[in-house]
């Protein structure tokens, strides 16, 4: 959407009735002030963005706003009445709204039945599937209230949640990374459906990454830095990179790409099959790669569509059968994870709390938990904590990991924060292969340059570096070739020279053909 610099009755109107007003608000923990002093409005009908790199406060102030938080100073009003929530309950029944990062839906059940438990007074059940069919289809997120959330995709799960709080006639709607796992004709139906509810009077506040998507759907931005307010622009007006530099305060450095050719192939992947782990997972079927040193290839999917398996498949965590994993020419389907590291395939999960992390475990415990042998913090049975530590400070300072120290829980830390350690901890220990999911998933534009940039230089010095990403301007920046997961299966790697987000789009919804891509983009 291109700013003209006229405006218009409703954008005036968004500049004068103000719903939510903050002031002073400031927040500190034990050794980190998380918000200081933080003052801003958000206008009625107004999509505002909050923007920040990690660790800048934006989650702090968010939960203050939905009162999970309760602030150390300052104050809230909401339409002009004072607004101090003492929990999302009260929050909600002030008309305030969250769809969080993270879905939290039962796979199990329905759709009816999820929508019925994230609300504190759900409609009779004989009227709850009727509603949600009226405001699915009124606000265009069409969903079946019988389906199992289990067989949904991400686009529809995030769908679950949208329309939970739109039965609830929300005046402000807080979104957190909303479109990290939407194809980009998910993220345009989104939009427009936010759009609409902005014309309707609805106010919303809105926490992404991605700028260009921050251009084209918000009125106004918000900058935090180091829990202060820093700035605020219109960011129709302000360029993506303009903004990205508010943010961080300094110039941002672009990754740099060697274009060197391939060398010896080092994973190859034949006819890779492997039945669903679990009831709602997906089978891998016949899938082919062959990925050589110094290159990048980048794989995308709508989630859900055998990404984690893949990882699991490659790192260890999922055996296979003989010959369908190879490395440097010998089969390692039945490794185990710590044998596979040993020679030199390493990999990152998606999920990094609780999956790549443990939660409750210090960054020197999780840095050992993966480094142990590679990084050889152990001899004879015996832990060099010592070492350990010196591993966990070096991840720390090389991805530039705000956190008081070493000894901090991977809880503790945002989750941006924690990705940037999780990545940092597999790139430092130089695997012959590795294997990630989702890199800069929550991570601000500086830390996603910084961490493209060290697969690059991994690439670069001879590892065979394979992305999984839903981020399709990742995938053009970092990779090499680009295929597309789908319901288990992988199309034929293609060059991106020259490819679009378009046809990369649609061989994500499975037009695998590439002549068919290209005539239908």
């Amino acid at each position: 959407m291109c700013y003209n610099g006229r405006t218009s009755d409703r954008e005036r109107d968004r500049a004068t009735v103000t719903l939510l007003d903050l002031r002073g608000l400031t927040k500190a923990y034990p050794g980190v002030v998380a918000n200081s002093d933080v003052s801003f409005s958000i206008g009625e009908g107004e999509i505002h963005a909050l923007l920040g790199e990690n660790g800048a406060g934006k989650s702090t102030l968010v939960k203050t706003i939905y009162g999970l938080v309760r602030p150390d100073a300052g104050d809230m009003t909401l339409a002009g009445q004072p607004f101090s929530p003492s929990d999302p309950r009260a929050a909600r029944g002030s008309g305030i709204a969250m769809v969080f990062q993270h879905f939290s839906l039962f796979d199990a059940l329905t759709v009816a039945e999820n929508i019925a438990l994230g609300m504190d007074n759900p409609p009779p059940r004989k009227q709850i599937a009727g509603r949600i069919r009226e405001v699915s289809e009124k606000y265009g997120l069409p969903l079946d209230p019988d389906m199992i959330v289990g067989d949904l995709s991400a686009g529809e799960r995030q769908r679950v949640e949208i329309i939970r709080c739109l039965l609830q006639s929300p005046r402000l709607l807080i979104m957190d990374e909303p479109t990290s796992v939407l194809t980009p004709q998910e993220v345009n139906i989104l939009f427009e459906t936010l759009r609409l509810l902005s014309e309707q009077g609805t106010s919303i506040l809105y926490i992404s990454h991605k700028l260009d998507e921050i251009r084209a759907l918000c009125h106004r931005a918000t900058i935090l830095r180091l829990g202060k307010v820093v700035g605020e622009c219109d960011p129709r007006a302000t360029t993506s990179r303009e903004m990205a530099e508010m943010m961080v305060g300094t110039v941002l450095q672009a990754p740099q790409r060697d274009y060197a050719e391939a060398g010896a192939e080092i994973l190859c992947l034949k006819n890779l099959s492997a039945p669903a782990p679990h009831q709602f997972g997906t089978a891998l079927k016949n899938i082919e790669l062959t990925v050589r040193a110094g290159e990048v290839v980048g794989i995308g999917g709508v989630a859900g569509n055998g990404q984690d398996e893949l990882v699991a498949a490659l790192s260890g965590e999922m055996r296979t059968g003989e010959g369908m994993v190879v490395v440097d020419g010998a089969s390692i389907g039945g490794l185990t994870p710590n044998a596979r590291r040993k020679i030199g395939v390493c990999a990152a999960p998606e999920e990094r709390n609780g999956h790549a992390a443990a939660p409750d475990m210090t960054l020197t415990e999780n840095a050992l938990l993966t480094g142990n042998t590679r990084m050889v913090l152990s001899k004879n049975g015996m832990l060099d904590w010592a070492k350990a530590r010196d591993f966990a400070d070096s991840i720390i300072n090389a991805f530039d990991v705000r956190t008081p120290g070493t000894e901090t829980t991977a809880r503790a830390l945002s989750g941006g924060n924690l990705q940037k350690f999780v990545i940092g901890r597999e790139i430092l220990q130089k695997p012959k292969v590795l294997v990630v999911n989702q890199p800069t998933w929550g991570v601000d534009a500086a830390a996603a340059a910084s961490i493209r940039q060290a697969l690059l230089d991994l690439a670069a010095g001879g590892s065979a570096v394979v992305v999984i990403s839903q981020d399709l301007d990742e995938i053009l920046e970092i990779a090499d070739r680009f295929a597309a997961l789908n319901e288990g299966r992988l199309s034929k790697p293609v060059s991106t020279k020259g490819l679009s987000i378009e046809e990369i789009g649609l061989m994500l919804g499975g037009a695998h053909d590439m002549e068919a891509a290209h005539a239908q983009a």
